[in-house]
């Protein structure tokens, strides 16, 4: 069975608020702080934390996080600065403050931060990679700003892998008229544990492609944020995920239009297989009064492939203002499609084969769309990897 919301335009229900009157509970009144005393230790109840495991997570929640369990190498583009600073910076903290418990312990333990500048007028003539490397399971707090400045362009790719217990903060300035893309992939290896909160400033005309691709790892929440400043920008953000036999991957995304004529899309897919593979897909969009000719839409599906594993989708829209050009938002969780599975073993292709085949269609369009190749390539590797698991957990066919 296939459960699933779909709402192209605005409507009048209870997931959407019009007027000045904010729902209790609103995005628009979560606390947000650079101070520990200010968001305690969560017990797994509060609504942002009711779909994790807090039990896992407990390592980052604490207030001693050291800074050695992870080491950060930057290959970059001829033409962007990469320095390694002090967390006293005037830089670092611009883009916006923490907003749940691992997101203030992360900030307040780093002690050195990475930044990633694209000098004004500059274009990337390559990608900029930052490689974070687990070494140590010790729980670990790290800290990258990349900063596009005007007019810039450039892509930045963080990849992390290894075996490690991160909090990581990755703070993401695009300023005025600046196109800039970040991807975060989570390729950990088994056992890790990775909390990560990005949070996004768009200056005037700037436009920012945030994609994000989670497939390793324990346990692996990343929260993005991304916060609108002035007029004409936008912002396109990607995710795509696999969840295999008890991993725990969750994306919390917030985009807040505060101010007018803004656009943004979110488009996450993702696939899980075995028992307690667990996903959670919760996006949030608000669209304050002032932000009049707003232009947003969410969309999040979910492919099942064995019994035993659970996704949780949740899209969140609240609107305090009557003037927008549109906001919807659609959410999906089915399993395999029987129809397309009969059509193509009905033309002589083998049921795993046929998987594999509705499988990559599922994720095609997506992974076309992150529009660097060399992240195309490994997605694709990997998509392969886990669905020779899959053939096995489903058919109980030995791998290749």
């Amino acid at each position: 069975m296939t459960l699933t919301t779909d709402h192209s335009r605005a409507v009048a229900d209870g997931a959407h608020t019009h007027g000045a009157v904010k729902p209790q509970g609103s995005r628009a009144e979560r606390r947000t702080s650079f101070s520990l005393e200010d968001i305690p230790i969560p017990n797994g109840r509060e609504e942002e934390w009711r779909f994790s495991p807090a039990d896992r997570l407990q390592p980052l929640f604490q207030a001693d996080l050291g800074t050695s369990g992870v080491t950060v190498e930057v290959s970059a583009a001829p033409e962007v600065v990469v320095e390694t600073v002090a967390r006293d910076d005037a830089r670092l903290g611009t883009a916006g403050k923490p907003g749940d418990r691992t997101a203030v312990t992360a900030w307040n333990a780093f002690e050195q931060a990475t930044i990633v500048t694209i000098p004004k007028e500059a274009v990337a003539s390559e990608v900029t990679s930052v490689r974070l490397t687990g070494v140590s399971q010790d729980a670990t707090a790290a800290h990258v700003l990349v900063r596009a400045e005007r007019h810039s362009e450039a892509v930045v790719v963080l990849d992390h892998d290894g075996s490690g217990t991160l909090a990581e903060t990755v703070e993401i300035v695009v300023e005025d008229g600046a196109h800039l893309t970040v991807v975060s992939v989570q390729d950990w290896a088994d056992g890790a544990v990775h909390a990560s909160s990005h949070r996004a400033r768009l200056g005037r005309d700037a436009k920012l492609k945030h994609v994000v691709v989670t497939f390793g790892g324990d346990v692996v929440r990343v929260t993005p944020d991304a916060e609108f400043t002035a007029e004409g920008g936008e912002v396109e953000m990607v995710g795509l995920y696999f969840a295999d036999t008890d991993q725990h991957q969750e994306h919390r995304l917030f985009v807040d239009h505060a101010v007018p004529d803004c656009k943004s899309r979110v488009t996450y897919k993702g696939a899980l297989q075995g028992s307690g593979a667990h996903t959670v897909w919760v996006g949030d969009v608000l669209i304050r009064a002032a932000a009049e000719n707003t232009d947003t839409y969410e969309l999040n599906r979910n492919l099942v492939l064995s019994d035993g594993a659970r996704a949780d989708s949740v899209p969140n829209l609240e609107i305090e203002t009557g003037e927008i050009a549109g906001a919807g938002h659609a959410s999906a969780t089915g399993r395999f499609d029987d129809e397309q599975l009969f059509y193509l073993q009905a033309r002589g292709i083998p049921e795993i084969e046929a998987r594999r085949l509705v499988v990559r269609g599922f994720f095609a369009e997506l992974i076309h769309e992150i529009g660097v190749p060399s992240v195309e390539e490994r997605l694709l590797a990997s998509i392969e990897a886990e669905l020779e698991k899959s053939m096995s957990v489903i058919t109980g066919a030995p791998t290749a």
